[in-house]
């Protein structure tokens, strides 16, 4: 199986990766959620350029819960 590449930063090839289902601790979506609704200026600014592949095409995801975390990325 070939791969195409999404894109290139700074000539570096950067591929899709899908990742189907990873371990959550349920008890911590509501919290990941209310992150999400309460971001600081600077976050919500960030967000705002990066988010639906604005950025190279990659998709990021704020405050994501994988297991007893909650991310970004």
């Amino acid at each position: 199986m070939v791969t195409t590449p999404l894109t290139y930063i700074h000539g570096v090839p950067v591929y899709r990766r899908v990742i189907r289902r990873l371990p959550a601790n349920g008890r911590l979506a509501p919290r990941a959620k209310a992150l999400r609704k309460a971001g600081i200026l600077s976050e919500i600014l960030f967000w705002k350029q990066v988010h639906k592949g604005r950025f190279h095409g990659i998709d990021f995801d704020r405050q994501r819960v994988i297991g007893n975390y909650i991310v970004d990325f």
